[in-house]
């Protein structure tokens, strides 16, 4: 398993070892002490999967609230996504910068997404599943999220590369508020 550290603290990009043979491929999903190595916490409680039919599917930019906040492992067994990120701890020297990376069935890679991001995808491929791992069970009443293409954000969503005008998005997703509107969600007890 190879680690490659971003710009961003404790963001991190997993590339397993493929092991291929007549039969198929085998790989590790999934392995605790490559965490514990790094001195990051992270125990998966609950394992999710999505699917999409179409190509332009927009999921997120969503998050979780302290104290129900969630890290999450990320990865695709089906198709290909536009995976982005939004760091929104304060304290964080990346602060409201956005991270962008491809995930696909094809390149077999992980995004480890720390507490404190705000996490979504676009989908390049019709057909697609999205699997991740989080720390912390689903909280509805704690939910949030971040609108997909806040103009201070400046996310560069490949939609022309997939023929689309707009994303497929759902009504929540469609309503969510802006950056600035949640600069202190994942503001440190005591610094308001």
């Amino acid at each position: 398993m190879q680690i490659i550290k971003t710009d961003f603290p404790e963001l991190l990009i997993f590339e397993p070892a493929v092991h291929r043979d007549a039969r198929g491929f085998f790989l590790e999903t999934f392995r605790e002490e490559h965490f514990a190595r790094l001195g990051i916490d992270f125990h998966c409680v609950q394992a999710n999967q999505s699917f999409s039919a179409e190509c332009g599917v927009l999921r997120g930019l969503h998050f979780q609230k302290p104290p129900k906040a969630q890290a999450k492992l990320v990865w695709v067994t089906r198709g290909e996504v536009l995976d982005v990120v939004v760091d929104m701890r304060p304290d964080s020297p990346t602060w409201g910068r956005h991270f962008s990376l491809r995930l696909s069935e094809a390149n077999f890679r992980r995004l480890f997404v720390p507490k404190g991001f705000a996490h979504g995808y676009l989908t390049l491929t019709p057909e697609t599943e999205f699997n991740y791992m989080v720390d912390a069970y689903y909280a509805p009443d704690h939910e949030g999220g971040v609108l997909w293409n806040d103009p201070e954000l400046g996310i560069d969503w490949p939609l022309e590369q997939i023929s689309a005008t707009a994303p497929i998005l759902s009504e929540k997703d469609k309503k969510l508020p802006l950056f600035s509107e949640l600069k202190n969600v994942f503001q440190t007890p005591g610094q308001i």
